[in-house]
């Protein structure tokens, strides 16, 4: 059983986040310089290709230190610092930036991977955080470069990053959210912090379709194969084709599969919508926790039954997993297609799916989604019942749903929010209508529907601060989330080819920092899975991802978006969590919310396992074994990080040090508690590491 880490207010913050560390973090606005540990400063005398100014032609920038300070312009300015331990680090500058008012893009290169940081103006010095960045243990090159440049830099201050406790929240946004939903909210937010829950997006709409030689013979009325096999007609589903012959749209073999009509080749097939979920079975001896499913097949025009609500039941009841579900609702390219009547009511549409779309593309006015009497109004009405109906089933079904509608808000950066890098239509006008819409669907769900089994994500990007003006507000969401697809080109995971296994905690702890870490950060979109070493190190600590399917793209089978080795060290690590780790009651909330059944594999990476076998032991000796319970685990890399903040009230034993030294013979510092990780995750073998 997994030995999941308890919440205690005897785990200080600065001792939980030391060990588990980031990649660049921007925050939101300016910040003073952290007050964490000083590892480096500089003034300009010394910082490499820098030349000392005293004014910026006729402006005077008084209050410098040293014998001036360094402009910006032509030359890369850079400096080499060696740190001894690989963890995460804030790297300040003390700045000025007065040639814009709009702010002046600043590219700072770590170990010759570059970030951006747009500098607002600033006509005074001012202590500003560039972020948190990873650095290796050893010597490290940091670079400003001049590619926008334009920018006055006073002295730099490299200190260890001091992050705060991710904190979230385990209540939902909906007073009146269901016990299901409550219990849900609870659990993810038990797990937020420490763990990750691993996800699958599964294919939606005629996806993954396998044609079968099964054809209903009117004669005998029956659904036969071709070596005779009978189906079970569901004889609710009977219709006519255009010549007047009857058929039935749907029949079930004996082992439970439902198969569909096709009206085109007079045969029944399926959608394999199980594809990826047992692709990752066959992997990694694990099946998600989360899968994702999506509501696109009702709307107004062509509405049809693909049975995904049956499917997310089935998968919340049968399996006990839990359930995610966007919305890529699609609206007319062409509004003339269109017409309603003075009641408002649909008196014409294209009933051809290539007719809508989701794009920008559209004469579709967004904002008349909240005008009573328009077209808009009237589509969007109507598609929010035919998506009120699939929700009704599952509230009715006792099921609480994940549900992130209107989905990558803002899509690329446009300016002052206004929509102009939008790649879908409920974002093309702008963040003040994209809330607006966010709003006015929740209130239909909610109070017009009576749905209160829905936890609400929100899908943002984190280009800038503008970034944060797509968030509707506490009240209105209960996680909010980013989708990461990023190539070999975009990357800060250290490796030059491959999949991108970049933890992407830049951009994580730039969504906390705009949610004031009231809300859970999740990934609930991804192409490549980040690797267990990345997200560990980093803290980039996701509340969950959810990789997306193979199609065209092979999302997670393909050797191009994941390493098969990253994807089963990841499940079968125990930071993160499947779907038979579970808890029982994960919908009651009847005992405590952290409580998980075994993983059913031998390839799992058990704790007590792997501890015995690998962990020297010798004596009184045990590698790894801190607080000398016995076992090597994640309470005893929290021993260390414990006595290292705080060791007046939280020391070691003697022996325990000589456990607790697992790197180098060097004493006990945080790497051991890192290393520790690592061996309990899988990707350290054998302890102690030479």
């Amino acid at each position: 059983m997994r030995n999941i880490l308890k919440r205690t207010a005897a785990l200080s913050s600065a001792a939980v986040l030391t060990a588990m560390s980031l990649t660049s973090v921007v925050p939101a606005a300016v910040t003073a310089v952290d007050e964490g540990e000083v590892v480096f400063q500089a003034e300009c005398e010394t910082l490499e290709g820098a030349d000392c100014w005293t004014s910026v032609y006729e402006n005077q920038l008084p209050g410098y230190s040293g014998e001036g300070f360094a402009y910006q312009s032509a030359n890369t300015i850079s400096f080499e610092l060696e740190v001894e331990e690989e963890t995460m680090y804030d790297i300040s500058f003390r700045c000025a930036q007065i040639l814009s008012t709009e702010g002046r893009m600043q590219t700072i290169s770590i170990n010759g991977t570059d970030y951006t940081y747009n500098l607002p103006y600033l006509d005074e010095w001012t202590d500003v955080s560039f972020g948190v960045f990873r650095l290796k243990k050893g010597v490290n090159t940091i670079e400003i470069k001049p590619q926008y440049g334009y920018a006055e830099y006073d002295t730099v201050t490299v200190t260890k990053a001091q992050l705060p406790e991710l904190t979230g929240t385990g209540e939902t946004c909906d007073p009146d959210a269901t016990p299901e939903a409550k219990a849900l909210m609870k659990y993810l937010n038990f797990v937020y912090g420490e763990y990750i829950l691993s996800g699958q997006q599964e294919i939606y709409g005629g996806g993954h379709s396998v044609s079968t030689s099964i054809r209903y013979d009117a004669q005998s009325d029956k659904c036969v194969d071709e070596n005779g096999n009978e189906y079970e007609i569901d004889r609710d589903s009977k219709d006519t084709d255009e010549q007047g012959n009857t058929f039935y749209w749907h029949c079930t073999g004996a082992d439970g599969q439902v198969y569909t009509y096709s009206t085109q080749n007079h045969n029944y097939g399926y959608n394999d919508y199980d594809q990826e979920c047992n692709y990752l079975y066959d992997l990694t001896g694990h099946y998600p926790a989360i899968r994702g499913f999506d509501f696109n097949c009702h709307n107004p025009g062509f509405a049809w039954e693909d049975g995904v609500a049956d499917r997310m039941i089935s998968w919340a009841k049968d399996k006990n997993g839990i359930v995610t579900a966007s919305w890529h609702v699609t609206v007319p390219k062409d509004m003339s297609t269109l017409e309603i009547d003075d009641e408002g009511n649909i008196t014409a549409i294209s009933n051809d799916w290539q007719q809508f779309t989701y794009t920008p593309q559209t004469d579709f006015v967004t904002a008349n989604c909240m005008v009573e009497g328009t077209k808009e109004y009237a589509f969007f009405n109507a598609a929010v019942e035919l998506l009120a109906a699939e929700l009704t089933k599952l509230q009715d079904a006792n099921v609480p749903i994940i549900f992130r509608p209107f989905h990558e808000a803002e899509g690329n950066p446009g300016k002052n929010g206004d929509g102009s890098g939008a790649w879908f239509w409920w974002s093309k006008e702008g963040y003040q209508v994209y809330n607006q819409l966010w709003k006015t669907l929740y209130t239909k769900l909610t109070q017009d529907y009576g749905l209160h089994n829905i936890i609400w994500e929100q899908n943002l990007y984190a280009w800038s601060s503008e970034s944060a003006l797509w968030y509707t507000g506490d009240e209105w969401v209960d996680i909010v989330g980013f989708d990461k697809y990023n190539t070999v080109y975009n990357r800060h995971d250290g490796k030059t080819s491959g999949p991108n296994e970049d933890a992407e905690s830049k951009i994580f702890w730039t969504l906390v920092d705009f949610v004031s870490n009231k809300k859970m950060v999740s990934m609930p979109e991804n192409s490549t899975i980040p690797s267990m070493d990345n997200m560990l190190v980093e803290k980039a600590m996701w509340l969950y991802f959810c990789t997306w399917y193979d199609d065209g793209d092979k999302f997670i089978s393909g050797e191009d978006y994941q390493n098969a080795d990253t994807v089963k060290a990841v499940y079968q690590s125990d930071f993160c969590i499947t779907l038979d780790e579970l808890p029982a009651d994960l919908y009651s909330g009847s005992s405590e919310p952290g409580t998980t059944t075994t993983k059913t594999t031998a390839t799992s990476v058990t704790t007590t396992t792997t501890s015995a076998v690998s962990s020297g032991e010798t004596g009184g000796y045990k590698a790894g074994d801190a607080n000398e319970d016995g076992d090597v685990n994640m309470a005893d890399a929290v021993a260390i990080m414990r006595a290292q903040a705080d060791p007046d009230d939280f020391a070691l034993t003697a022996q325990g040090r000589k456990n607790a030294d697992v790197v180098g013979n060097d004493g006990v510092t945080n790497e051991d508690a890192l290393t520790i990780q690592k061996f309990e995750a899988g990707i350290v073998t054998v302890l102690p590491v030479e």
